[in-house]
């Protein structure tokens, strides 16, 4: 299983609410995110640093340098904001929290659930990670969560998808 639990360090906050197990996606989701944002910056770094050698320019190391800096910023926000993001499943509810600046707790009534899709797309695939989205009624309360192995995704789906059926079919 992808997921790792995670206990709640300070329960009855708004984001953290009592008796509520979380589960954090895999670090795979870091890898994978640090290779699409921190992979293109690094080239181009390389570039500028290559091109400012070849070119004897001072303006091109200045760009290099700050390349650089915006690698190393992104390698470590990109850290954080994948340990930011966990799910819990409660006897009612899906509850999905992400966010670092701006913290948001998604609660998903399996009653409320139309649908529930699994998706992989080409570097999801290259690190075995799938996202789990959640289609409600409303498009503003659609949650997803990201960086699950994909038999966890699959169980995930399964588990919701029986779920909500129970609880409409209780309506």
């Amino acid at each position: 299983m992808a997921a790792t639990g995670t206990p709640t360090a300070r329960a009855g906050e708004p984001f953290d609410p009592p008796d509520v197990q979380w589960w954090s996606p895999s670090p795979r989701l870091a890898a994978a995110r640090r290779l699409t944002a921190c992979g293109p910056l690094f080239v181009l770094a390389v570039a500028a640093g290559v091109f400012a050698a070849v070119l004897d320019t001072g303006w091109l190391w200045t760009a290099a340098a700050v390349l650089v800096m915006a690698t190393v910023w992104a390698w470590w926000v990109i850290g954080r904001q994948v340990r930011s993001w966990g799910y819990a499943e409660r006897e009612e509810d899906l509850l999905v929290r992400h966010g670092l600046m701006w913290r948001t707790v998604v609660v998903v009534p399996y009653g409320r659930m139309q649908f529930v899709d699994v998706y992989a797309g080409v570097v999801d695939r290259m690190f075995g990670l799938a996202k789990v989205q959640l289609h409600t009624a409303s498009a503003r309360s659609d949650a997803y969560i990201p960086g699950l192995g994909p038999q966890e995704a699959a169980r995930l789906r399964d588990r919701l998808a029986s779920r909500g059926e129970a609880r409409l079919a209780g309506l």
